[in-house]
């Protein structure tokens, strides 16, 4: 199965486990609570699936890549103690607490968390001295003598035999003991993936035009040669800096990620290309509604490639507004949560109600908070939020970022009181509604300019392509990239809606036929 599908199976199997009746025990019983055994290629995708899937089921996460670790550290280290046996005493050997173990009640520590998943990577890559320990952890789930919590799910990870010369085969037995899930490489799940973590355009246009590239492993004579998903886009990563310092990614720099000669050499030559077209189409002024005959007749006369590629700038330049103005939304969506109570409490002080947020004054007495100081309160409350979600690693730093924002806005308007002396409630909501309106008004600006990019980016389709498979593919991306699937569903753009009653339909219509002549 694909990543995707892995997450989500992985995803019902901690819901499954951690299920309990109506007396708080597990419905499924621990002992039939089967590890989870992902198996698949290398740099696809399973260690960072597993850091997604404790953000979004809530739980915690401790991670080890087990070839890192010795017998010793696994299980723990032996002592001496006396114990009473048919009335005469023994030295008996014990083991201190697993230092993984120990790390899963460190972390429950550290989050208030009981529930979470101790993820093992390289599972099956383990020293002869550790592997049957290994197998003793996926059979019993213990180290040594110590029981991984109750409320902790065990994923691991290995890599076929094929890709690694270290592999261990497990024995049936072992097998039989836990949940097994095969992945694949899959590029159209990889690249729903690669929209929504802003992967560089030029690496998506070119995996579009050659997918088998996405995944390669070859053998030759001077060993394996490879690209993986996690090479492009750990490459996409240095692509953007690059291009901020002002810096050439040439083949000597794909190479280093792209260990496929081949690979690393036409990319980098289609990336060369790919600046090309950037300043050739001019595509900042085709979406400001600017392009002209010669245009038109360049692009319809361009390879495939070359029309994949504007195409794909089109796109990524029309996500960079669709992505500002969701931003701007998921800030005032926060900002105005805060900013609902804090106005709330002081129209209560306005109508006589007691004040909601009291504060002891230096007496001792009970005093009202300052509109300011409430609305630093309303501050603290999103600054708690962040920091909880910071110490259980339970935050990306998109929304890290979005929290940081609220937090300011809101601290900013409360200095700005305090500085000008504002007691009144009213005239201190009149102030905050004032400027979130600006950022209302901001909002609008960007959506309207995003809209109208998007018009312009469907007029220039319409005059180069007309209904053909390029404007499918135009369509097909959109669909595909979350920012702009989002927001499409909260802003009409009538002509994208009619594109795709019409010309998707009519793409599928044309693939059943294909299969019912017996084509496909």
């Amino acid at each position: 199965m694909n990543i995707k599908r892995a997450k989500d199976e992985i995803k019902n199997t901690i819901e499954a486990y951690l299920a309990r009746d109506e007396h708080g025990n597990t419905i499924i019983p621990v002992m039939r609570q089967r590890p989870v055994l992902l198996m698949g290629p290398p740099g696809i995708g399973k260690t960072q699936i597993m850091e997604q899937i404790a953000r979004e089921c809530g739980i915690g996460l401790v991670a080890y890549t087990i070839t890192h670790h010795t017998r010793q550290s696994a299980i723990g280290l032996p002592y001496i103690v006396k114990k009473e046996y048919g009335g005469e005493e023994q030295s008996v050997t014990e083991y201190t607490m697993s230092e993984i173990v120990a790390s899963v009640y460190d972390r429950i520590e550290e989050t208030g968390r009981k529930e979470g998943i101790l993820f093992i990577d390289e599972i099956n890559c383990v020293s002869e001295t550790l592997a049957p320990t290994m197998l003793q952890f996926l059979q019993y789930k213990t180290f040594g003598n110590h029981r991984v919590p109750q409320g902790w799910i065990i994923v691991c990870a290995g890599n076929p035999p094929e890709y690694n010369k270290s592999v261990r085969e497990f024995d049936m037995a072992t097998l039989d003991r836990v949940k097994k899930i095969e992945v694949e490489a899959d590029f159209e799940v990889w690249k729903e993936y690669a929209y929504g973590n802003h992967v560089h355009p030029a690496v998506i246009a070119y995996l579009n035009a050659k997918p088998a590239y996405f995944y390669r492993l070859e053998t030759t004579v001077e060993g394996r040669i490879f690209a993986t998903p996690r090479g492009w886009e750990d490459l996409s990563t240095l692509v953007w800096m690059y291009e901020k310092l002002g810096k050439t990614v040439d083949r000597e720099v794909t190479v280093q990620y792209l260990q496929h000669p081949k690979i690393a050499k036409d990319f980098a030559n289609y990336l060369e290309l790919y600046y090309k077209y950037q300043t050739d189409y001019r595509v900042d002024e085709i979406l400001a509604g600017v392009f002209d005959e010669h245009a038109l007749r360049q692009i319809s006369l361009a390879p495939f490639d070359e029309k994949l590629s504007v195409i794909s700038l089109l796109l990524s330049r029309l996500s960079v507004g669709f992505s500002a103005a969701l931003r701007k939304e998921d800030l005032l969506t926060l900002v105005f949560e805060r900013i609902t109570p804090w106005k709330e409490a002081l129209e209560g002080g306005v109508n006589g109600a007691e004040a909601a947020l009291p504060k002891a004054s230096e007496d001792g007495s009970k005093a009202d908070l300052l509109p300011w100081e409430s609305l630093l309160a309303e501050a603290s409350v999103l600054s708690d939020v962040r920091e909880e979600k910071r110490r259980a690693e339970l935050i990306t730093r998109e929304e890290d970022y979005l929290l940081g924002d609220a937090i300011l806005f809101l601290e900013s308007q409360a200095n700005a009181l305090q500085a000008q002396r504002i007691t009144e409630p009213e005239e201190a909501i009149a102030r905050v509604r004032e400027a979130f309106g600006k950022e209302q008004d901001e909002f609008d600006e960007r959506t309207a300019d995003a809209l109208q990019k998007l018009e312009h980016a469907f007029d220039f389709m319409e005059a180069a392509f007309g209904d053909s498979q390029e404007m499918v593919i135009f369509l097909t991306e959109c669909n595909t990239n979350r920012f702009s699937v989002r927001f499409l569903k909260e802003n009409e753009c009538e002509r994208y809606y009619e594109y795709n009653r019409r010309l998707l339909f009519k793409d599928r219509e044309e693939a059943i036929r294909r299969k019912l002549r017996g084509e496909m």
